[in-house]
This record gives structure tokens, sequence and C-alpha cells, in this order.
């Protein structure tokens, strides 16, 4: 009889056995019930709001230890309480068949148990947009994970004939090895000894798969505890079969064989361990795994590359596993580079020297946390950073820049790496890219770039411009001398050859003669312009001093280099810290400026004097209030110089007080402006059904009495935002899985020819707009919608994006005078842009506010980042900044669950549950069906 004939004859009597058992079937019911109870109650998934399943696999590891003992507890201590054994010791076949064939009943066993929770995962996928990446590797580690406690437990089984202690003893072992690599044992000891520790835990070991990285080593070591145990159970039974004083030469041979299995086994995981290539991301976008831009980045290395990881032997318990998270990404970049990248792991304590070097060099100091047992709290000095080196130039990374706090519905606080892969890159890429130009710009110039000047002849300039011209040509030769031939420049007379090129300048440019402010009538020209054969750029041509030409220069060159920090310029309104502690006052953006830092430059601009700062790269207007023309003619001539302008603007503002919420009137001044480039903002406010929750203020009227209660509602001015609402087409927000939009305001687009209009932001089908200015909701008792949709209901735009060349709404307009009125006379206007203008329109004066931030986070129990995200990619698409974008698309954003109500989520859960139970009698109809044909097939052959 073949290996697999008896193996599968063995597994199927066993099945039987189980089946016809009433506690078998007890023990499914049970692991079903609890596994639901735990997803939907302990771990609050409809509050956490986030669409996975990770709550099913992080207890997989826990309930997979009753549910295995139980499976195996009386398979061999059955067969040795009631004499049978013998019978199985003394047959022809090898004991490893029979070993085999109750293994894989036991694995088929839960495998079916494991079916019972397949709708859970479904249920998420038709809800919203899942990863099935991460599912399809958590089933992967609990299918291993259970393999390995099924062989434990079969291994206990055949030392015992009580199938209690069986039951004990199972549970015992798997128990320590998943309490050896769980943060309650492993924060007892130092940072090498908690890794060790927690490369011996299964528990560890699980989570890393169901993350959703399947690494070699961790599938070699939950096979080698199947092949071991299973190795044992052979060697128990078959000493069996000996004589109790004999030395036989077999046995030796049994002996040595057993040993050198587990030997071999031991080693093969040792040796795995020196190679972390050896992993497979199944995540959608492969988010554990470098990408391409990372990858070409890092062969343009000509030195030598250090990155060097400060981690401390000891610290916080939910900081130690995201160590060898960081340390295997970080060997990725050494295996990606080869030669070209160096690194290091180090232990400041262990190394004075470099801990001095950290501290006065880069700067570098270790974070105190607060770390506490039952017995006592103390604080530890925890080092995690990262040195990124390359040459003399250097970045640092450290706590702040690579963890994320997230706190999920009624469970502890979750740490994880941020986006290390963006983290890194970005600082590789500043290093490089700072050591190569070496203060010299012109080697990031991948075109040559010359610079035009549209200037009249000398003779009909003003004194004060002839002098800035002829400063201005001896500061040009100095850079032509510089760049290297990447660099030219040259003067034309608009006035030449009749005006031909005057009149095509006005055509394309909307240029125009200035006039001078010296009292003479006399007209000339003077405009500069750099390009490249992709693009123009205009320089502002307002304050004509030869000290600010080179500065300005140099930040015109920097839009066609690569590898610098970009500006941007932040017009915000301005903060009061007096009316912000009571939320008094104009939207704050605390948080929206410290995004922005953490990736570029920003400068902080009021645009009271009329222009944007020369260096900045884009201009972002976000909430503005009674512009006035000063600070209109700032951002109309920004754009007209090829520069993108995002505002984020609305007729509308809230303002949130203790059981308060306000709407207020918030005029920016630029409805005349955007209707010249065919945008209007309606002034009103849009209500979608498709909305998040927020903790608004209720009015309750009972009788003749009014209380206000603060009570979490799907707030229908809280608008969720998902594809395609969300544009999928677009680099802007392709990535984005969902966006909260608070108080925002239809958008209508009609742009007049040259200009390209594309919809970022959408609401549902099913949206209507309202002009009543009470936002609050109000409940009087009955069963009535806070509030009453109106009967008209259609899609309305949100955000759009214009592309292509503006004309600016200052034409023919006289611009406002400078705050120097020496220089007011020649400041002209700029009539047309280059193509490479751009205008996003955001209508919402609040949707990233600080105090609206705070609300989602309070409704939805978890950091949310999604106004913040949405922005920086505008930032990173109007930089051109492709390969940030590609990285930054690949970060772990929570995709959400989408808006419903109490009594939807109760029928959700209820059908998971129904599904389990038909799961359960489809299983119970089977087994009838079955031994209900073989019991005839018996009675015919008897007949026979």
């Amino acid at each position: 009889m073949s290996t697999g004939s008896v193996s599968r004859r063995v597994a199927q009597k066993e099945m039987r056995l189980f089946f016809g058992s009433p506690v078998a079937w007890l023990f499914l019911a049970v692991f079903a019930a609890v596994t639901l109870f735990i997803f939907f109650w302990v771990e609050s998934w409809f509050a956490r709001n986030i669409a996975d399943v990770r709550p099913l696999f992080e207890w997989m590891p826990l309930l997979l230890i009753p549910l295995s003992a139980a499976l195996t507890m009386r398979m061999w201590s059955e067969e040795r309480r009631t004499g049978t054994l013998e019978h199985v010791l003394i047959q022809p076949a090898g004991i490893w068949r029979f070993v085999l064939g109750k293994f894989r009943a036991c694995f088929s066993l839960l495998l079916l148990a494991l079916l019972a929770t397949l709708p859970l995962p479904v249920t998420a996928s038709l809800m919203a947009d899942l990863d099935w990446g991460p599912v399809g590797a958590g089933y992967l580690a609990t299918a291993l994970l259970g393999a390995a406690y099924l062989s434990i437990g079969l291994f206990v089984s055949s030392r015992t004939d009580n199938p209690i202690v069986s039951l004990i003893g199972t549970v015992a072992i798997c128990g320590l090895l998943y309490l050896l690599g769980s943060s309650t044992l492993t924060g007892f000891f130092d940072d090498r000894s908690g890794e060790l520790l927690r490369l011996i835990g299964t528990g560890s070991r699980f989570e890393s798969i169901s993350r959703g990285v399947l690494d070699l080593r961790d599938l070699a070591w939950y096979l080698t505890l199947v092949g071991g145990f299973l190795a044992l159970n052979v060697y128990s039974l078959e000493r069996e079969r000996w004589a109790r004083d004999a030395r036989t030469a077999r046995q030796r041979r049994w002996r040595i064989g057993l040993v050198l299995l587990l030997a071999n086994l031991v080693l093969a995981n040792i040796w795995l361990q020196r190679l972390p290539a050896l992993r497979l991301d199944v995540t959608e976008g492969r988010l554990y795994s470098i990408s391409a831009p990372t990858r070409e980045l890092l062969a343009r290395l000509e030195e030598p590359l250090l990155i060097r990881g400060y981690f401390s032997a000891r610290t916080h318990p939910l900081l130690a596993p995201l160590v060898p998270q960081l340390r295997d990404l970080i060997q990725e970049y050494a295996i990606a580079g080869g030669d070209r990248v160096r690194v290091e792991f180090i232990d400041p304590a262990a190394h004075p020297e470099l801990e001095q070097e950290a501290n006065e060099r880069y700067q570098m100091r270790a974070t105190p946390l607060q770390v506490a047992d039952r017995y006592q709290s103390a604080l530890v000095n925890a080092w995690f950073h990262v040195l990124v080196s390359y040459g003399d130039e250097f970045a640092t990374l450290g706590f702040t820049d690579l963890i994320d706090v997230r706190t999920a519905g009624n469970t502890e606080a979750e740490v994880r790496l941020r986006n290390p892969e963006f983290d890194l890159t970005r600082a590789v890429r500043e290093v490089l890219y700072s050591y190569q130009l070496g203060g010299n710009l012109f080697q990031g110039l991948q075109r040559p770039v010359e610079l035009v000047a549209y200037v009249s002849a000398e003779e009909e300039l003003p004194d004060l411009l002839r002098d800035y011209r002829n400063a201005m040509v001896n500061q040009l030769e100095e850079k032509v001398a510089q760049s290297g031939g990447m660099f030219s420049y040259r003067f034309v007379q608009p006035e030449a050859n009749g005006g031909e090129i005057a009149r095509k300048l006005g055509e394309d440019w909307g240029f125009r003669p200035m006039i001078s402010a010296l009292g003479e009538e006399q007209e000339f020209w003077f405009y500069l312009t750099l390009e490249d054969n992709h693009q123009v750029v205009q320089l502002p041509t307002e304050e004509f001093d030869p000290a600010d030409f080179v500065p300005m220069l140099d930040a015109g060159i920097k839009r066609f280099a690569s590898g610098f920090t970009r500006t941007v310029a932040l017009a915000a309104p301005e903060l009061n810290e007096q009316m912000a502690r009571y939320h008094l006052g104009a939207p704050t953006f605390a948080n929206l400026e410290q995004a922005i830092t953490r990736d570029y430059s920003i400068r902080l601009e009021q645009l009271a004097d009329g222009q944007v700062d020369p260096g900045a790269d884009i201009l972002a207007v976000v909430a503005p209030r009674d512009l006035d023309r000063a600070a209109l003619f700032a951002i109309d001539q920004f754009l007209m110089r090829g520069g993108t302008v995002v505002l984020a603007t609305s007729p509308f503002s809230v303002e949130l007080t203790a059981g308060e919420m306000r709407l207020l009137d918030y005029s920016s001044g630029l409805d005349d402006w955007l209707g010249s480039h065919g945008i209007s903002i309606d002034r009103s406010l849009v209500l979608d059904p498709q909305s998040a929750a927020f903790p608004a203020p209720i009015l309750r009227t009972i009788g003749e009495y009014e209380f206000r209660d603060v009570q979490m509602i799907d707030y229908p001015y809280f608008i969720d935002l998902r594809p395609p609402g969300l544009n999928p087409e677009h680099p802007i927000t392709d990535n984005l899985p969902q966006l909260t939009m608070g108080w925002a305001s239809p958008v209508t687009a009609d742009p007049p020819p040259g200009l390209r209009l594309t919809s970022l932001l959408r609401s549902s089908p099913e949206a209507w707009t309202s002009t009543e200015r009470d936002v609050l909701p109000r409940q009087d008792g009955s069963d009535a919608p806070l509030f009453t949709p109106a009967a008209e209901r259609q899609q309305f735009q949100l955000g759009v994006a214009l592309e292509g060349r503006f004309s600016s709404w200052f034409a023919g307009r006289k611009a406002p005078p400078l705050v120097d009125d020496a220089t007011a006379g020649v400041r002209t206007v700029l009539e047309r842009s280059p193509e490479s203008a751009r205008l996003i329109v955001f209508a919402s004066n609040d949707f990233m506010d600080d105090q609206m931030l705070k609300a989602v986070v309070a409704a939805a129990g978890t950091q949310y980042l999604g106004p913040l995200e949405l922005f920086m990619n505008t930032l990173e698409w109007s930089l051109q900044d492709e390969s940030l974008l590609q990285i930054r698309s690949r970060a772990h954003f929570n995709r959400t669950l989408p808006p419903m109500s109490r009594e939807a989520q109760q029928f959700i859960e209820y059908l998971n549950y129904g599904l389990a139970v038909a799961w359960l009698l489809l299983l119970a109809g089977v087994h009838w069906l079955r031994a209900m044909f073989r019991r005839r097939y018996y009675r015919r052959s008897l007949a026979l």
C-alpha cells in the first residue's frame, strides 16, 4: 500500500471520528463565535473604521492554541488508552505514515475552521477598497502557525494516555512559544536578547507575515517547527516498538538520525538569517519593498553611501518590534546599492565615541521614553535614529521623522513606521545632490538654460534701469563662466525689426511697454525669462536692486534643476494665540505647516506688499480673507510668471466652541479674480448623505426646553469622498483611498480657451446644497432626520485644477504701487502666463483646519491625515517631483470604511454570524450525507 494511501485512509478515519463527536462540533462553533466576537466587539471593527481585517489575525496566535490542543488531544492518547496503539505499531507500514495521516486530518479540520472566518474579508472588500495581499498572507501565516501548533499537540498526545493531560501540555508548550516573542517577556531584556527571543517566538513571526511580507526566514521557521515536532512524534512512537533494555544498531541510527535532522533544521534557520533579501512583498503597491525610483537613485551613487542605524539595547516595548523592520529595509538599500552602500547598526551606549560624534557633529540626541511594568515606572533614553552620510554631506532621521502613533477604537495605541522608504530616499537624495552640486546649482541642470532679456536699448531706459542692466550683465558673465556651458544669456530689443518682436510678446505673453516714473512719457521694455526646450519661467521685474538679481536668478534656475529643496510660500491667516485657545477667529493650520516643513522649505507670506518671495517655487493661499488689490496682484503675477497657485477658499467658515457651532461669512476677495479664469464658487454649502462621523453639538427640543449635547452623528457637511469622487486618473488623487471634506462649497468651472480643466474632487450624485446659516443639528425627539435633504440631488465639484496659459486679471489695469514709492512707477503687469502655470482650487476654508482634523480623529478614533496628504500630493505634482510622489503613493494610508448607520452595522455583524452558522450546518449536512451513503453501501455489500 502506498504512503499516500495509508495517510489518506488514516486521515479519513480521523475525520469521521471527529465529526461523529458532538464535542468536535462544539469546538468549531466556539472558535467561530469567539473569533467573530473579538473582531466586532473586542476590537470594535466598525469604531476602528479601517478597511482591513488585522484584528482577525492579531488574535490568531492565541486563538489557535486551544483549538489546536482540542483537535490533537485525543489523537494518540486515545489510541494508547484503548489499547489500539499496539495494533498500529505492529503494522508493516512505517509509523511516520500514520503520523502524517493524523496530521493531515487535524490540518484539514483547522482549514475548515478558518473557512468560517472568510466572510469577514469578503464583507470588508464589498464595503471598501481592501488590500487582499495582507489578507492572503494572514491566512497563510495562520495555516503555518496552526500546523506548528498541531505538530506540537500530536507530539504531546503521543506521550500520554490522558487527553486532558495532552490538552494542558499542548496549551503550555504553545503558550510558552508565543510568550517568548511577546513584548511581555522581551521587555525584560536588552534589544539584542529581545530580538533573539522574537525570532524564536511564534507570535512575532506571525505578525511579520500577516502584514504582507512573505519572508523565507519566517516560513522556514514554521516549517522547522512542523518538521521537528512531527519527527519527535515519529521517534516517540517508534520507541514503543523497541525492547526496553536493548541497545541495537537500529536504535542508534534512529537517535543519530533524529539529532542530525533537528540540528540541520536549526542550522538552516541560522544560515537563513543572513539572507534578508529572500522575501516577497504581497501588499498592494509593495509597501514594504523599495521602489524603482529608489533603485534608480542608488544607481547614481559614485562614492560610498553610509546608512547607520542608532538603536538602543533597551528601548520602549512598542518600539522594539519596529527595529527589525527598519533594519530589514535598510539592508535592502545595501542589497540594491551593492558596494556603493554601506550599512551599520550600533548601540550608542556600547560605542561612546560614536555617541559623542552623534551628539556633537550630527546633533542627534536620545529620546526619553517612559517604560512601566507592574512594579515601577522609569525613563529610558532610547536611540531610534538613522544617519545618511555621503561625502561631507549628511542628513539625520529621528523618532518624530520615522514613527506614527495611532489609536484605533478602544484598543491601545498602535506604534508603527510612518513611511520609512520615503523618509530614507528623501534623505539619500538630499545628501547626494548636495554633495554633487557642491554649491554649483548648474550641475543640477539636465538641459541648457538660457536667460532671454527683452530690454530696450540703453538710451531708452531710465537711469535706474540703465545702471541695473549694466550690473546685471557683469553678474551674468560670471554665471556663464561658472555654468560649464549649461547657461547662457542674450538681450533682445523688442522694438527692432519694426516692432515685430514687441507685437509677438504682446500676443504670446501679454507683455506691454513700461512707462517711466520720472514724469516722462517715454516707453521702454524690461522683461526677463528663463527657458529651456521644455518650459519658460518669467523672472520678477519689480524691484531693480542689483544686489537682488543673483538670488532672483538662482531661484529661477532652481526650478529647472533637480535635487534642491523646494520652497513653498504659504499665505494663511495669522495665528492669534489668545483667540485660538478658545477656538475663535480664523482657522489655524499648524498641522499643515508641520507637514510642509517635513519635505520643503517654507516661507510664510502675508501678500500685503503685493509680491511673493522670488525664491518661492509654489504659492499656497489657505483660507484667504478680504484680500486687497496688492494681495491679488501678488497672486496674479506669481501665476503669470509660470508658477503654481493652490487655493483653499470658500465664502464661509465654521467656528467651533464648547457646545456652539457658527457659520460665518468669510469673504476672500478672490471672486472677480477667479471669475476671470472661469471659476465660480457658489455661496452655499454642499451636504452629502455619503458623509463622515462628526462629534457635533446637537440642540434637543423637549417640550418648552432646549438642551445642548455633543453627539457622534453622520454629519452631511462632512463629505466623505472616495473614488470616483477622488479622480482616479490624476496623480494628486489617484493614491488617496478616502478624503473628508468639511463645509465645502460647489465649484463651477468654465475656463476660457487655452486652459485645460481637470476635476479633482466630486461629491456623490445624491448631494444637495443649502444656504441655511444654521449648521447646528437639531433634534425634536422624533425620528426625523437632523437635516432635511433637498428635493433636487446632483453631483458637485469641490476641487478643480487648471493648466495652461492664463490671462492676467490686471491686464489693462494699473498695478498697485509697491511699498517703496521710489520704484512704484516702473511696476508693470505681466498679462499672459507660460504653459507651465497651474491653478488648483479646493472650495473649503476649513478642511485642513486643525479643529476639523481633531474632530475627525475624535470621530474615527484614529489619526487622520487625508487633507494633508492631498495637499502634499498637490505640491509634489505641481513641482514635478514625480519620484517622491511615486514613493509617497506607497505610503500606509488607512483605507476607511464607508459611512453607515448603526442598523447597517448590526446587519453586517449578524450576517457574518449567520454565515458562520450556515457553514457549520453545511459541514454537518455533508457529513450526514456521506454517512448515509456509506451505510447503504455496506448494506448492499452484505446483501450481495
